[in-house]
């Protein structure tokens, strides 16, 4: 008889569970400063290490150190810091709205603010970005996007610019290059691509900004892109948000045990970054790294951002049935507002006080967006769109059939 043991299936277990200690020493966290930068015309042969180390600039005292200390004028920092901070105030004042029921849906990105907000300020006007449901902060980053046009799709009601034919949250921004967001995940990766390859079909000059969650990775749509984009040598950049939990899945289930996600990319011949996502200055400065690299036409860039998900992934989920309670508070990445904060206070370019005046502002600019929003109703007084709406839009001349429907539902 065969003396070969029997086999075994191995089934990935998160490294913390409610009622424990989550033990986060599988993240290979690289001092602040310690990993190189190489050229943007290099290979993905050279960025293999890239992928296994984890970029950062930020040091535990604020400071920042290494060669990819970006150069960036204190005023966009402030401008970063304050971006961030409206974020997180503002999906607060949404999660509230939520449990008033007010809107039927919400998705924070707690803990996941440095991630848009850098990133956005290092893309140029005409690149599109194609986002999952937690990159909010790239419209609110922005000056030209109305929070009271926000809240409106969030409330679905009669101002909603997408006239209730969307879930809250997922917007849509032709105008600031934020494509429609899908509610299939990974959908989002290949239409990035796409984007892409017919920009440089073109002989255009922008480029694309791809997103997807670590759990969203194991979608065969995530694989298909990773393909086009290495063939093609399309001027898009593949951003991987791994904030360690899918819907309820450890992001080892994906495929992030003992390896990384931004290896992958250094497998399909794509230049690969792993950074901290958490670090305002490393997330700015890589994204600027990877912009550079597609707009010269050295190809795709791969980028996982490692950050934590502090909230529910929806407010239809609660994270204390799989997780620890105080998973977010002990993540060795810390908190990336608090992180901005100390370093602008260390260059002397920002005081307690200003932030809690920033604050206060932020705040009162939130609810002022709120109460217009909701003077044009909510989902709890009935004030939405038209039954009529759902015929618009549809087609340049509305065929017989959809006019015959529309005269039956006597609108």
């Amino acid at each position: 008889m065969s003396q070969t043991p029997a086999l075994r299936l191995h089934v990935p277990e998160p490294s913390g569970r409610p009622g424990c200690t989550t033990d986060f020493s599988y993240l290979h966290v690289s001092p602040a400063g310690a990993v190189r930068k190489p050229p943007v015309d290099t290979s993905h042969f050279d960025t293999n290490d890239l992928a296994y180390s984890l970029i950062r600039v930020l040091d535990e005292d604020g400071q920042a150190a290494g060669p990819w200390v970006p150069q960036i004028e204190p005023s966009r920092l402030r401008k970063g810091l304050r971006a961030m901070m409206k974020t997180r105030i503002f999906d607060a004042r949404m999660l509230i709205a939520q449990r008033q029921k007010k809107l039927s849906f919400y998705m924070q990105s707690l803990g996941e603010e440095a991630i848009g907000t850098a990133h956005s300020l290092a893309l140029q006007q005409g690149d599109m970005c194609f986002p999952t449901y937690r990159q909010q902060s790239l419209l609110l980053s922005r000056d030209d996007i109305p929070m009271v046009e926000m809240i409106c799709q969030l409330m679905s009601n009669v101002r909603d610019p997408l006239k209730g034919r969307q879930l809250p949250v997922m917007y849509s921004y032709k105008r600031a290059g934020f494509f429609s967001i899908s509610g299939n995940l990974a959908t989002q990766f290949i239409q990035a691509v796409g984007w892409a390859m017919a920009s440089a079909i073109k002989g255009d000059t922008r480029i694309a900004s791809g997103w997807i969650g670590d759990g969203a990775t194991a979608e065969a749509d995530f694989h298909t892109a990773l393909t086009f984009a290495h063939v093609y040598r399309a001027p898009v950049i593949l951003n991987v948000v791994n904030n360690q939990w899918a819907i309820s899945s450890f992001q080892a289930i994906a495929g992030g045990e003992a390896t990384t996600f931004a290896a992958r990319g250094v497998g399909c011949g794509i230049a690969s970054l792993r950074v901290d996502g958490n670090d305002f200055l490393a997330v700015y400065a890589a994204s600027q790294w990877a912009a550079e690299r597609a707009r010269n036409n050295h190809g795709p860039t791969l980028i996982e951002w490692v950050t934590y998900r502090g909230g529910p992934h929806s407010t239809s989920d609660d994270p204390s049935k799989y997780r620890p309670a105080d998973d977010w508070k002990r993540f060795p990445l810390g908190d990336p507002i608090a992180r901005l904060k100390q370093h602008l206070i260390g260059i002397g370019e920002w005081s307690d006080a200003q932030h809690d005046q920033a604050q206060a502002e932020l705040e009162a600019e939130v609810l002022a967006a709120q109460k217009e929003a909701e003077s044009y109703g909510t989902l709890l007084d009935g004030h939405i769109p038209s039954a009529a709406a759902m015929f618009d839009d549809v087609y340049k001349d509305m065929p017989e059939h959809l006019r015959m429907q529309r005269q039956q539902l006597g609108v």
